[in-house]
């Protein structure tokens, strides 16, 4: 990485525009949605510590408990009459990294990165908290500090570089993401498509009382993988679920809520299998209510491990998110 192109942390949040109209603030999503009614905190920090004219490029996010928290951001959305306690009791922040329209609705599309970052670091000078400069640096140490401790600590899922010379290209990706992966294990506890020839790994962890709780889904197996776990897969028997050493707790078909499904949602049909197998995998750090929030890969079965040398379910252990 040289000096000519930064690199900035990714958060894991919605990307938004926000518009500094004369007469108030316009929120917007990536897909051209209007945000503006379930961020009612952000509007007014807008209002109040940015000048009218000012598009501004960022995201949102909301920390809890030192990490940012996916599914307080999607509680905005459904929130109803309970918006505005939502907002007083987690609030949101608006981390910026580009500056689209200077003071008076000056459009600056076409100035060099360097400059439009010096024009937002003084826009920002006396902004307050919720409204916050993304992190940037050349220096390829702090990239290397970030990737190995914050983006595990805090949830940040990575680094996004652009070089410092470039425009702000309307529509188009001008940069590049680079995302933390962790190398850790899972229980197999159901498959997609048959259990002799799976396509996709239902997968969960135990929680501190025992009970094996459901984490996530797998990207689709190679041809090799499905050949090699589906030898190892044993069915469920409801006969003897009662005895058996670890309760298959699922239910089948699996919720949508659960899958993570946002377009179209349906409940997934899967196959319980007996949840003997440990999987090895590596996932980004995106999580929520105990899953992982985007699919995994699956690398292996680890015959070698027993279910209960599994870490915890997620953020019930210290140290659950395996290495780096």
């Amino acid at each position: 990485m040289s000096h000519e192109t930064p690199a900035s942390l990714e958060k894991d949040g919605w990307r938004l525009l926000a518009f500094r109209e004369s007469d108030g603030v316009y929120l917007q999503s990536r897909a051209g949605r209007n945000l503006t009614t379930y961020f009612p905190d952000i509007t007014r920090v807008i209002r109040e510590a940015i000048p009218a004219g000012v598009v501004l490029d960022g995201e949102l996010i909301v920390f809890e408990r030192g990490r940012t928290n996916f599914a307080q951001l999607q509680r905005r959305i459904t929130a109803g009459r309970g918006l505005l306690r939502l907002a007083r009791e987690c609030p949101a922040h608006y981390v910026l990294f580009d500056l689209l329209a200077d003071a008076g609705g000056e459009v600056i599309l076409d100035l060099p990165l360097s400059e439009r970052r010096a024009r937002l670091e003084q826009l920002l000078v006396d902004a307050p908290t919720q409204l916050t400069l993304t992190p940037q640096t050349t220096d390829m140490q702090q990239v290397s500090d970030w990737l190995v401790n914050w983006t595990v600590a805090a949830g940040i899922e990575g680094v996004v570089t652009k070089r410092l010379g470039s425009r702000y290209e309307l529509g188009r990706r001008g940069w590049w993401k680079f995302r933390i992966r962790l190398v850790t294990e899972a229980i197999v506890g159901g498959v997609t498509g048959s259990m002799r020839s799976p396509v996709t790994v239902l997968l969960g962890r135990f929680d501190r009382r025992g009970r094996l709780r459901y984490t996530g889904r797998t990207h689709p197996l190679t041809g090799a993988q499905r050949e090699h776990l589906g030898g190892m897969l044993s069915p469920l028997n409801p006969l003897q679920r009662r005895r058996a050493a670890v309760v298959h707790p699922w239910p089948e078909p699996l919720p949508a809520s659960w899958s993570g499904q946002l377009e179209r949602p349906e409940p997934l049909r899967y196959v319980q299998v007996e949840p003997t197998v440990v999987a090895e995998i590596d996932a980004d750090v995106a999580f929520e209510h105990g899953r992982w929030r985007h699919r995994v890969r699956y690398a292996r079965a680890r015959p070698d491990t027993s279910v209960y040398d599994v870490p915890l379910l997620l953020g019930e252990e210290e140290g659950y998110f395996g290495e780096t």
